[in-house]
């Protein structure tokens, strides 16, 4: 495992274009930004890369359903906003309500660490481009 904790070229650039980007990407845009600095990268470098990172404490990984995830370069609990059309992923500037764990619990033994919020719609861009519009057409 110390191995891993090493702060490797890769890491490193993958850590630096997750906290340079104010979205969420996949691993595959990661990988294509990765390349144009380290052109014989691979997609499985990436993606070992990112568990690290993720293991580390240093990433979240968000999943969606299925094997849609993306990557924020905010290691700590926040919420997002996720757009149904675009599927851009978008962080909520808002506290965190911590009373939310708290009043989950149920008093069957089991203790809430963390909870995470997603709150969904459409967002501007879709909704200046037309996009309901172009739903309830279709």
């Amino acid at each position: 495992m110390e191995k891993n904790r090493r702060m490797t070229r890769q890491k490193k650039i993958i850590l630096e274009l997750l906290r340079s980007t104010n979205t969420h990407p996949t691993a595959e845009w990661i990988y294509e930004k990765a390349r144009e600095r380290i052109p014989e990268i691979s997609l499985g470098t990436v993606y070992r890369n990112l568990n690290l990172l993720k293991e580390l404490g240093e990433i979240m990984e968000l999943s969606f359903g299925g094997a849609y995830k993306c990557y924020d370069g905010i290691p700590v609990n926040h919420y997002h906003y996720r757009c149904r059309i675009c599927h851009r992923v978008y962080d909520v500037d808002m506290p965190l309500v911590d009373q939310l764990s708290k009043l989950t619990e149920t008093g069957d033994g089991h203790r809430i660490e963390t909870h995470r919020l997603e709150f969904s719609g459409v967002c501007s861009a879709c909704l200046a481009a037309g996009a309901l519009d172009r739903e309830d057409a279709g």
